[in-house]
């Protein structure tokens, strides 16, 4: 009987703007196993974007990030996040304004949140202004409707995506080339 190895696959959920951003950049990171838009930390059950947009649930548009820790760990995770999205702006990303486009990592355990606020300490040296991402334990995560899944795959030439995800993407690519996904 050979050895099977059993791979151990690890989640963290992610908020840092519009999750299309966020979604698109991740999906390229060897390692991340799957990536789910979708939203977390509100006050209602089985929020619709529609409600999300009017910024009154306290829902965060985020990424639920499934990985592989021999491939990728989760400090390096944290910090192509801290790369891709500005994390001293408040509750906003470049036009997008509103509790639900806030910087937030929601730890999953202990281990996770020990080592985010390691990543944060040194990530708080690279920006001019302090750090405003929220560091939560996970929340109920809820999944965002079938059209926002994969949006930048699908929807490349839409307005927002030409000229609000692609440059994160070509960013992402950029700076860390050796992770991606041939």
């Amino acid at each position: 009987m050979e050895n099977q190895q059993v791979m151990k696959i690890e989640t963290i959920t992610l908020g840092g703007g519009c999750f299309w951003c966020t979604e698109a950049v991740f999906q390229q990171i060897r390692g991340v196993t799957s990536v789910e838009s979708g939203y977390c930390g509100g006050q209602i059950h089985n929020p619709t974007y529609e409600q999300i947009c009017t910024g009154t649930t306290g829902h965060a548009e985020v990424v639920r990030l499934r990985f592989d820790p021999t491939l990728i760990s989760y400090a390096e995770i944290l910090e192509i996040f801290f790369t891709i999205h500005d994390p001293t702006t408040l509750n906003r990303q470049g036009a997008d304004q509103g509790t639900q486009y806030r910087s937030v990592i929601y730890f999953h355990d202990e281990e996770q949140k020990k080592i985010a606020l390691e990543v944060m300490q040194k990530m708080a040296g690279v920006w001019d202004d302090p750090i405003v991402t929220e560091l939560s334990m996970a929340p109920q995560f809820y999944l965002a409707e079938a059209y926002h899944q994969n949006y930048f795959r699908q929807h490349p030439q839409q307005g927002y995506c030409s000229f609000v995800v692609a440059p994160k993407v070509a960013k992402a690519r950029k700076a860390f080339a050796g992770k991606l996904i041939a």
